[in-house]
């Protein structure tokens, strides 16, 4: 097998990254539709959070489309709508974290400041942007290697910075209830980890490589990892959803009472019969009083 490929069809048909593909978006296309309605319910629910979720949608659709097509002129479009919804939902996914290092460092700013119309015009720029790289992605030319590894690597330095302040602005925050900075740590330091585990190899393949289409293990694997990326997103709506948090805590600790269950029932049966011994020794005491 080559370790560089230029056409789609053989790529997207490698039997791990085929299978694997599947695998992901069987599993992930019903998770998000239900993702996506129950987003939609919430009362205060983050348009970006549900842009997210509609960019893993499409994403999980291509997968299954670049799978069963044949034509190789066909698979490089796919390709590319799966590509442009990877890059869309990393925008988001920058956007919830600058959502919530505002709500920490600038709370009035971001109050007043926030506003329906302007979240919507963000999501249309970003829902944009992929349009302005289509005609390189459909192309020859390694333009798109050079480009996308630039913008992909963006990211990494604001996802750093967001979680950098707003670890400084939690700690002299006292109106923030300890819960919501768990769940707001918990979110950034998510996105900060998806990006890098799954994101980065591929940045990594694209420099290195200067090609789409790499069968290298590294390129499978790295590729495989990518298209993890919308079944893991899901983990920022569980997050994201208050009270989570305290019920996995909760969780974790009734676990780690049940693995030490041995040492605490002969601690209880020892303050058992502690307790038993102190009583008996009580009433003995009353008796004899009262025999004298």
């Amino acid at each position: 097998m080559a370790s560089v490929s230029s056409n789609c069809r053989n790529y997207s048909h490698t039997p791990v990254l085929q299978d694997m593909s599947m695998t992901v978006a069987c599993i992930g296309l019903p998770l998000s539709c239900v993702a996506i309605f129950a987003v939609s319910l919430m009362v205060m629910a983050s348009v970006y959070l549900i842009n997210l979720l509609i960019s893993d949608f499409i994403q999980f659709c291509c997968l299954i489309a670049r799978a069963k097509i044949e034509d190789n002129n066909i698979c490089k479009i796919v390709q590319s709508i799966l590509e442009a919804g990877v890059t869309i939902s990393i925008c988001f996914m920058v956007l919830i974290a600058l959502e919530r290092y505002l709500v920490i460092t600038s709370p009035l700013w971001y109050r007043f400041r926030r506003n329906i119309k302007t979240s919507l015009l963000v999501c249309a720029v970003v829902w944009l942007f992929p349009l302005l790289l289509f005609p390189f992605s459909l192309s020859n030319n390694n333009t798109l290697t050079i480009i996308v590894p630039c913008f992909l690597l963006l990211p990494l330095p604001l996802l750093l910075f967001f979680l950098v302040g707003t670890l400084r602005a939690l700690s002299a925050a006292r109106s923030v209830p300890d819960d919501e900075k768990r769940r707001i740590i918990a979110i950034l330091v998510l996105v900060l980890l998806f990006y890098t585990l799954l994101f980065m190899p591929r940045i990594v393949v694209f420099l290195y490589t200067r090609t789409k289409y790499s069968e290298t293990d590294f390129g499978i694997a790295a590729a495989i990892l990518t298209y993890l990326s919308p079944v893991v997103d899901m983990g920022l709506y569980v997050f994201m959803k208050k009270g989570f948090d305290d019920f996995l805590l909760k969780f974790l600790c009734c676990c780690k009472v049940s693995h030490d269950d041995p040492s605490i029932s002969r601690e209880k049966t020892d303050n058992m019969n502690t307790e038993a011994s102190m009583q008996l020794e009580t009433e003995t005491g009353k008796k004899a009083d009262e025999d004298e």
